[in-house]
């Protein structure tokens, strides 16, 4: 759902493919519930895990696990850190340029703003989005004064202690913040990205189309809607 500002990164050629490998890595940032975070036992959790890991088993690979923050988690895919991205990430055209990606896994979702009351000023006011997401764009194009922070708990933090006058972020991720009862949502929902889906290095065309083959099984089976409904939600777009 989000778009990373890419940075200039060179392709690693020694960077093998992943079918090469005894085990298939997926990078995740692990900060984004509920499509990923780090549960109290340390461990990857949310619907990308269990996502990640249904299309593993199907795909017959054998996968592990890999952190990594979201602003190089595509120079690190590209330089050989992990062999595939799984983290809430928007297909765009930008990224694109960059990467492979499969089909998306999630139709196009919503964003919203988020405040402390309803008449929040979201036009002109102060937003907080975090840095190199489609939301952050969206706010320096509505004119609007955009406070960027590294991780999307900190663009919560930044309404509540009134930093900002707002928050603009994927709706899935700001309704269990809504419902703990001090912000509210403001204005209508914005379609923004195409889609979620994971990204491969341009050199592992063959990895990318056993999981996109994967991913089509479950959108032919309802498994992913299945997913989609108990992660993301009953008002969460499915297939």
């Amino acid at each position: 759902m989000k778009k990373l500002i890419l940075g200039t990164a060179a392709l690693a050629l020694s960077a093998g493919m992943g079918l090469a490998q005894d085990v298939v890595r997926l990078g995740t940032e692990g900060a984004y519930p509920p499509y990923n975070f780090i549960n109290d036992n340390g461990e990857v959790d949310g619907f990308e895990r269990e996502l990640g890991d249904e299309l593993c088993a199907r795909a017959e690979l054998t996968c592990e696990w890999v952190t990594n923050d979201w602003d190089s988690i595509i120079p690190n895919l590209v330089s050989g850190n992990y062999d595939a991205i799984i983290a809430g990430m928007s297909i765009t055209p930008e990224r694109d340029e960059v990467v492979d990606f499969t089909q998306n896994y999630t139709p196009p979702s919503p964003s919203a703003y988020a405040a402390m009351s309803e008449d929040a000023d979201i036009e002109g006011g102060v937003i907080a989005a975090q840095t190199g997401t489609i939301q952050a764009n969206h706010v320096v194009d509505t004119g609007a004064t955009l406070l960027e922070f590294p991780n999307p708990d900190d663009t919560v933090a930044a309404v509540r202690n009134g930093e900002a006058d707002a928050v603009m972020a994927d709706k899935d991720f700001l309704a269990p913040v809504v419902e703990e009862g001090d912000l509210v949502f403001v204005g209508e929902d914005i379609p923004l990205g195409g889609g979620i889906g994971m990204a491969f290095r341009e050199s592992d065309p063959e990895l990318r189309g056993k999981f996109d083959a994967a991913i089509q099984t479950m959108k032919d089976d309802g498994t992913l809607n299945e997913l989609i409904v108990k992660w993301l939600g009953e008002d969460s777009p499915r297939f």
